[in-house]
């Protein structure tokens, strides 16, 4: 089971969705957060790209990518590899979603 589910929406022609996934995989491991002891057990945070989220303005016509987070159901858009860091450190290791990127 996972703690959190991140998909990176990966359908820009920029490629700046792969960009964004690497870097959550590699931040997770940075900050420690890729597994989480929860209720006793170990649970992972998982991140897969995936193909179009339907938030296009925020993702394949905006700079950056779309990023959900589940089970919380917490959307980003516009998300750079420079954004990542402050993604993990605050919704995952806080549990405040970063509202610059958040849409509602």
């Amino acid at each position: 089971m996972y703690a959190h589910h991140i998909f990176v929406c990966t359908n820009q022609k920029s490629g700046v969705g792969d960009d964004v996934a690497k870097t959550f995989k590699k931040e997770l491991k940075k900050q420690d957060l890729k597994k989480l002891l929860s209720g006793g057990k170990k649970r992972k945070n998982r991140v897969q790209t995936t193909g179009c989220l339907d938030v296009c303005k925020h993702c394949k016509k905006g700079n950056g990518a779309a990023v959900v987070f589940y089970p919380e159901n917490i959307w980003y858009g516009d998300v750079l590899p420079k954004d990542v860091a402050d993604i993990v450190a605050e919704h995952l290791g806080e549990g405040r979603p970063v509202q610059r990127l958040r849409l509602e």
